[in-house]
């Protein structure tokens, strides 16, 4: 991925009246909503062509004009295996879409006037800390709500390794390291949307879920629409996740619980209540009279508040152009029409939430495909229908630009494979690369043997190691059906490079976890194994060392212990055949060796600097 280059646009007053002027002006939000309904009409052999073309389980779509809906309706299946029909009220998994509800609590609470955007993110949640004094002096609110911060994704820390508490999730952040610096550079990132969840949590005394349900949800008549997976799998009419595997199967996936990361995509609903959250934003904030987001706010939002990209204007599509962010919201020009929308993905589950602010109109497609192309057809389909614009061939052109996209990632892989050592083995025994492997950033996954092959093991997902040459390994997912062994396997160019240290000790393995970073490096500590009480007794006594007396003895009878003269007592962790870590210092081991009677006879201090023996006394 190239690096963005940033500006800030810095626009005198009589641009931003005009750009304000674009929202309000009435356009097609005059036209009568009945001859806009007819533009619909028909649509639904193309959006049935939709599903078949990309062999996509079920999606639903919803248009309004203004403050009503003009269309809704589902295609295809909510659960495909039983052929269960999917409707405009069936609940899906609508992912980043979540984040213009995470932001827009900070417009209400800055509304409130608990909140000032240009202030630093730590005055009101301390727990955020950054990786350098650049980025916590100079972060503000703002930055975190329009991507502005200078980190890059680091989406593996919460995806692999996901846990329940907020807090916790976000003490990660400052392990994290940026890719540029503050506000020089547009990009993604989920954290910061939790960071806005965690804000409003502090501000506020409620939790980001209850702070959404309480100002969003009830006074938007949203009733069915939820904020975790327990609460999906407990609706009646939800949608099941499936994902298009390379053989071109439909093949169901578990839901993902999402858990801390909750205000950057845990939102389920269907696309006749996100409707209602469209009507908002296209009535400047206001529902059925009563203002739910203050206008300026609103303004700000779907304003450009940074540039994603250049956003330049193709041959192809001369009318399709500019490319920014504001607050949860992506900005574009669409053939001659303001754009703001913003997709989402989530394990089965795709989305998108789409609005033209200066025509009142809105669309919402929700999908129940992993990694689908079908919001995005079915917007452009819809759009270029309601707008009254030229009709694209979208189903053709996005086939065409995914089956190239394949054949590039083929060659690229080709390519890469060439560069691969054929025969070159692994330097240690398979078990000497068994351990837990942290990142303070990433967290903890576990290393294991088993049937004569590696296995990297996260709190969710399981990996076999294939082994690519010399310490290198592609870790490739292991799930009950089997591992996909294929190029294009997920995992595939995500190859674990474990490291020795002086002693020859595997110590840490490294990770192309960003593609803007170097690789990221987990410190291995070995795996304790099991050792009774009576076979630790055999290792107590005096060992002898260059003249000083070590001492090796047992406290609460199952932990052995290590003490050097002038130097703190050391735990000892059992990792294998008479063979111990010092758990606190990395590359220090104690290999205990025996006589032909099984007696210890001395000890090994394997350590960085060299081996040293101590008899026994």
């Amino acid at each position: 991925m190239q690096k963005v280059t940033y500006f800030r646009l810095c626009l005198p007053i009589w641009v931003t009246l005009s750009v304000i002027c674009i929202f309000l002006q009435p356009s097609f939000a005059q036209q009568d909503t009945q001859e806009l309904a007819k533009r619909l009409e028909g649509i639904e052999t193309e959006l049935n062509a939709v599903l078949d073309s990309f062999q996509t389980p079920g999606f639903a779509v919803s248009v309004v004009s203004k403050d009503r809906i003009l269309y809704a309706r589902g295609f295809g299946y909510r659960d495909y295996e039983n052929k269960i029909p999917a409707d405009a009220n069936t609940l899906y998994a609508i992912g980043s879409c979540t984040k213009a509800f995470t932001s827009s609590v900070l417009g209400q609470l800055r509304e409130e006037g608990k909140i000032v955007f240009d202030e630093a993110p730590r005055k009101y949640l301390p727990e955020l800390i950054f990786f350098n004094d650049e980025m916590n002096n100079g972060i503000t609110v703002k930055d975190l709500m329009c991507h502005m911060t200078g980190l890059p994704r680091h989406d593996l820390s919460w995806y692999l390794n996901p846990t329940d508490s907020k807090k916790e999730l976000i003490k990660r952040v400052a392990y994290q390291e940026p890719f540029t610096g503050v506000r020089q550079s547009w990009y993604y990132n989920n954290f910061m949307f939790l960071a806005q969840g965690l804000i409003a949590e502090e501000l506020t005394g409620k939790s980001w879920e209850q702070n959404v349900a309480d100002r969003f949800f009830k006074p938007l008549g949203m009733s069915r629409s939820n904020l975790s997976i327990d609460g999906l799998k407990q609706s009646d009419n939800a949608a099941l996740g499936y994902e298009l595997t390379n053989e071109g199967e439909i093949s169901k996936l578990d839901y993902y619980h999402i858990a801390g990361m909750s205000p950057a995509g845990s939102i389920n609903s269907s696309v006749n209540e996100m409707a209602n959250w469209v009507i908002t934003w296209i009535n400047g904030g206001i529902f059925k009279g009563d203002t739910l987001l203050p206008a300026g706010y609103i303004r700000e939002a779907m304003s450009a508040q940074s540039i994603v990209n250049a956003g330049l204007p193709e041959a192809k599509h001369p009318d399709l152009h500019f490319s920014s962010y504001g607050y949860g919201w992506f900005t574009s020009s669409y053939k001659g029409h303001y754009r703001v929308q913003h997709g989402g993905n989530i394990d089965g589950f795709s989305a998108n939430t789409c609005f033209f602010p200066s025509d009142s109109i809105g669309i919402v497609v929700l999908t129940n495909q992993n990694g689908s192309a079908v919001p995005s057809v079915v917007r452009n389909i819809v759009s270029d229908r309601i707008l009254g614009v030229e009709r694209s061939d979208w189903t053709a052109e996005l086939m065409s630009n995914l089956r190239a996209g394949r054949k590039a990632q083929k060659e690229g892989l080709a390519n890469r494979a060439a560069n691969r050592k054929t025969g070159a083995k692994p330097s240690h025994l398979l078990p000497e690369y068994a351990g837990e492997y942290n990142h303070p950033g990433y967290g903890t996954f576990e290393v294991i043997v088993k049937n004569d092959s590696l296995f990297a093991k996260f709190p969710i997902k399981t990996f076999w190691l294939k082994h690519y040459h010399y310490d290198v390994f592609q870790p490739l997912e292991a799930t009950p059906s089997g591992i996909d062994t294929s190029d294009l396997a997920p995992g595939f160019d995500l190859n674990m490079n474990f490291k020795a240290n002086n002693t020859g000790e595997i110590s840490s393995l490294s990770l192309k976890a960003e593609p803007m970073l170097d690789p990221i490096e987990f410190k291995r500590s070995p795996k304790a194994v099991d050792l009774a009480p009576e076979a630790l007794k055999a290792y107590v006594g005096a060992y002898e060392l260059s003249g000083l007396t070590t001492e090796i003895y047992l406290k609460k009878e199952d932990t052995l212990y290590l003490k050097v003269p002038g130097q703190p007592e050391y735990e000892l962790l059992p990792t294998g055949e008479d063979r111990f870590a010092i758990k606190v210092l990395d590359g220090y081991n104690l290999q205990f060796k025996k006589d032909d009677q099984e007696k210890i006879t001395s000890v090994l201090f394997m350590q960085p600097n060299g081996t040293f023996e101590a008899k026994r006394k």
